[in-house]
């Protein structure tokens, strides 16, 4: 009897999951601004942030490791093996330091904590149409990033273009003036150390998938992520100011993006080659765009048009199997 393909790998299903993923994704912009408005949540109320990220993270990574437990899952950490597929076999004297533990907990820091701590003070202070697009600079960090740190990865001309264009996509939001505004610190600068956190955890998962279940390894980064979040955020007097059911529905909304966009995405790629996976993230910037226009209300700038179709151009180029 001929042994069922698994879905994670089926030439029809990776594609359709792939694209759930980004689809996703790319809504949670305008539902995080919604979200804002419908806690009371001002533009200068970091430690309140803190906390709305907080609460979703906490929450989806404890939805994830329920589900693991009703799905049987494995949920034993263990040492990573010697595979050449991860950034501590490429350098082994990482090993020494990083227990498995530590190594979740760096994930965790880095895929959650640090990563969405900047992109919510981010959000706050930038346009979500225009943050869509620069959030794409996370794919072409990564790609200079992997060609660094792996063995298997190696900077060729396609690669090359790619990160040329797509870099020059995110120029393209500063052309001009009006209500896309320009280059801001506490919007634009934060949004790229958000790209930086989310590049080095994408270097990461597939150390992770090696020291435990990705399923569940995925439950404890955003759970572990979330509550270190929750911690400064309270200590530093940080609340949900309003709280009304359309405010919690979004919450709700937003933990359930996060709980099937990153179980999905991260045992997408553990079971496929990354471009194959990552080259639908191009979609990322024009449903962000698009979906940001049509419920925020945002006027739609000519830039975003160039800045949008340039990004997916790179992101496609680099990942485009020969």
């Amino acid at each position: 009897m001929q042994k069922r393909e698994n879905i994670f790998t089926h030439k029809v299903w990776v594609p359709v999951l792939a694209l759930t993923c980004a689809f996703l994704w790319g809504w949670a912009f305008p539902l995080l601004k919604l979200g804002f408005a419908e806690f009371g949540i001002t533009a200068e109320m970091t430690a309140s942030k803190m906390v709305y990220a907080g609460f979703r993270f906490t929450f989806a990574g404890v939805f994830i490791l329920i589900i693991a437990a009703i799905l049987h899952k494995d949920f034993k950490v263990k040492p990573a093996g010697q595979s050449g597929n991860d950034v501590t076999s490429t350098h082994p004297a990482l090993t020494r330091y990083l227990s498995p533990w530590l190594y979740i907990l760096a994930f965790a820091l880095m895929n959650t904590t640090l990563h969405y701590a900047f992109f919510y003070i981010g959000m706050s202070h930038s346009v979500a149409a225009r943050a869509s697009i620069l959030n794409s600079m996370g794919t072409f960090i990564l790609v200079i990033l992997a060609c660094i740190f792996f063995e298997s990865d190696r900077m060729t001309f396609r690669k090359t273009l790619g990160v040329i264009i797509g870099i020059a996509g995110i120029f393209a939001l500063n052309f001009g003036r009006g209500t896309s505004g320009g280059f801001s610190w506490m919007g634009d600068g934060m949004i790229f150390l958000n790209t930086m956190c989310s590049a080095i955890a994408g270097l990461m998962t597939r150390g992770l998938g090696k020291r435990v279940d990705v399923f569940v390894g995925t439950g404890y980064a955003l759970a572990i992520g979330g509550f270190l979040l929750l911690i400064p955020g309270f200590a530093a007097g940080g609340a949900l100011p309003l709280v009304t059911p359309a405010g919690i529905a979004i919450l709700l909304a937003l933990t359930s993006i996060s709980t099937i966009g990153f179980s999905l995405y991260n045992k997408l790629i553990t079971c496929n080659p990354v471009g194959k996976v990552a080259v639908f993230n191009s979609l990322i910037p024009v449903v962000g765009t698009l979906s940001s226009c049509l419920v925020l209300g945002e006027p739609f700038q000519w830039n975003y048009l160039i800045a949008g179709t340039l990004a997916a151009a790179g992101i496609y180029i680099i990942n485009k199997a020969k």
